[in-house]
C-alpha cells in the first residue's frame, strides 16, 4: 500500500511541475508555429535543431558542463533498445545518468533518499524539446532500468541526433529519449 501512494504521489508531482515548469512545452511550440501557407494545407517544416556540443547540468542551483570529450572519458554503458519509431534493435553507449548527477553532486544514499524520493529530473535538446523523469527512475540502486546520455550508436556518432541523446532502456517507445541533449536539472519539490 505504501509503494502505491509512493508510486500515485511522484506521479502526480511529475504532472505538477512539468505543467508548471516555466519553459515552453512541446505542445506551446506546436501552437506558435508558422500558420499554413498557400492551399497546400501543409504547414511550414521546422527548421534543423543545432546540434549539441555540450551538456549542462544543474544540481541545487550549481551549473556544471560536460563536453562530449569529457563524457567520452568517463566510465561507459552500454544499453541495447528497440527504437520502436523506426522498428529497429539499436544499441547506444554513453555514461549512466546517475554517474553524471553524482560527479555534479548529487550522490545517491541514505542521506539523500527522501530528497530523491521527491525530485524530477527535467532534460531538454536544443530544439527546446523536455522530458521528465523521477529521480528514482534514474538511480540503478532504485530502479531496473538504465538511464543513459549516449555519445554513440552502434559504435557509430548519433547522426541527424547531435552528438548527445537521453536514452531510456525501460521504455517501450522513445518517447522520452531527447535528440541533441543540452541541458539537464534536478529539481526537488517541497
Amino acid at each position: 500500500m505504501r509503494r502505491l501512494r509512493l508510486s500515485l504521489f511522484c506521479s502526480i508531482a511529475i504532472f505538477a511541475i512539468a505543467a508548471a515548469w516555466p519553459i515552453n512545452s512541446p505542445c506551446a511550440l506546436a501552437q506558435t508555429a508558422a500558420p499554413m501557407s498557400g492551399m497546400t494545407g501543409m504547414a511550414t517544416p521546422k527548421p534543423a535543431a543545432a546540434p549539441s556540443t555540450s551538456l549542462t547540468l544543474t544540481v541545487k542551483d550549481k551549473a556544471t558542463t560536460f563536453t562530449v570529450a569529457d563524457l567520452a572519458a568517463l566510465p561507459q554503458k552500454t544499453v541495447k533498445v528497440h527504437n520502436e519509431h523506426n522498428n529497429a534493435d539499436e544499441s547506444y553507449t554513453g555514461v549512466l545518468l546517475s554517474d553524471l548527477l553524482a560527479k555534479a553532486g548529487f550522490v545517491a544514499d541514505k542521506t539523500t533518499q527522501q530528497s530523491m524520493l521527491h525530485s524530477i529530473v527535467h532534460a531538454e535538446g536544443t530544439d527546446k524539446y523536455w522530458v521528465v523523469y523521477s529521480a528514482t527512475e534514474v538511480e540503478g540502486s532504485e530502479h531496473a532500468g538504465d538511464v543513459i546520455v549516449a555519445i554513440s550508436m552502434d559504435g557509430k556518432g548519433l547522426g541527424a541526433d547531435g552528438n548527445l541523446k537521453l536514452i531510456s532502456s525501460d521504455d517501450k517507445k522513445p518517447q522520452r529519449w531527447v535528440r541533441n541533449l543540452s541541458s539537464i536539472s534536478l529539481k526537488t519539490v517541497q
